[in-house]
């Protein structure tokens, strides 16, 4: 299927190959510039991928005449819970091809499901921003939310909507202080605590510093103090002129406070500071909880077209908490000890994707 080294390819024809190490920089540099590119097309994220969840990798791109004109970031999952699956790319909320041109976006479509059927997965998922595969099985479940960001650090303020706005200001009277530069530590202490209260499994502390050691700069930790306390905290990613809030939450005490609020707008202030222009607020599941609050800061929901390729399974798989069937999970997990959920996440939430 992946042909390296065909000597009677004509030199102007589309090559599929696989990633390999000294290939990592010449792969980089075209999603720098491909307009469709996200910050989860990196290819750091196949070690990441593979050393700390796993999971194995399967990073395929296009070439013609030398030139890389497309990549497409591909990992395994083998879950004996969840199933196995070939996903671009699990634990991102973004993935698929990235082409620059028809015929090596159609190419390495066709390759990644020439692989899902070789290794026999239940299914190929692309997450895909826009719709590209319009035959293929779509889940309508997630939506995104991306808004410019100006300049200027009042006009950001005034954009919010007033009540969501009033909550900004409410986290400043109240006297919380945002640090950015923060350690992992300090970030996991409070995020594990977050999603063990919505009734997620939290990934291993490790993880997160892989993320911080690989990505460097374009991954910033900002803690919220409240009285010298943390009380909330989130792992944002730079990519380009666009800032990615990812990982975040605060502890119980937070909400009385204002944190997340404030703690988002100390994000778009540090964002514009380093050169930011564009907020994604991340992805989130239809008419929850984050769906609203991300709706009340006034940015518009767009929908995320996630893409099937059907192998074994017999119809798009659904392990989102929304489903009814992880309703008694999830309350046990709200219920569990903070240490036990820590210790206990990291094996099931590497296979969620």
């Amino acid at each position: 299927m992946l042909d390296h080294t065909d000597e009677n390819r004509p030199d102007d024809t589309c090559a599929i190959k696989r990633l390999q190490r000294n290939d990592a920089q010449r792969w980089d540099a075209f999603v720098e510039t491909a307009p469709d590119a996200t910050f989860f097309h990196r290819a750091a994220w196949r070690d990441i991928i593979e050393q700390e969840l796993g999971h194995r990798c399967h990073y395929l791109y296009a070439e013609r005449n030398g030139t890389i004109t497309g990549v497409l970031p591909l990992a395994e999952v083998r879950s004996r819970l969840f199933g196995h699956s070939l996903i671009s790319t699990p634990l991102c909320v973004y993935g698929g091809v990235v082409a620059g041109d028809a015929e090596s976006e159609a190419q390495l479509t066709r390759a990644a499901a020439a692989l899902a059927n070789e290794l026999r997965v239940g299914y190929l998922e692309l997450r895909d921003r826009e719709l590209r595969h319009a035959d293929w099985p779509v889940k309508d479940l997630y939506v995104s939310f991306r808004k410019p960001i100006d300049p200027d650090h009042e006009k950001n303020l005034k954009a919010i909507p007033r009540k969501q706005r009033a909550m900004v200001r409410k986290g400043i009277s109240l006297g919380l202080e945002a640090t950015h530069g923060g350690t992992v530590d300090d970030f996991y202490r409070i995020y594990a605590e977050s999603v063990r209260n919505l009734g997620t499994p939290v990934l291993s502390r490790k993880y997160y510093q892989r993320l911080q050691q690989t990505f460097g700069e374009a991954c910033e930790i900002t803690v919220v103090s409240h009285q010298g306390q943390p009380v909330a905290a989130v792992m944002s990613f730079y990519f380009r002129d666009e800032v990615h809030p990812y990982y975040g939450g605060s502890v119980a005490r937070g909400r009385e406070l204002a944190a997340n609020d404030f703690m988002y707008w100390s994000v778009m202030q540090r964002a514009v500071d380093r050169g930011a222009r564009l907020f994604d607020f991340g992805r989130s599941k239809r008419d929850t909880g984050s769906y609203h609050f991300k709706k009340h800061w006034g940015f518009e929901p767009q929908p995320l077209p996630y893409a099937y390729h059907l192998v074994r399974a017999t119809d798009v798989p659904n392990l989102s908490p929304t489903n009814s069937k992880y309703r008694l999970f999830i309350k046990a997990w709200q219920r569990l000890p903070l240490p036990v959920s820590c210790a206990l996440g990291p094996w099931l939430a590497k296979d969620l994707g």
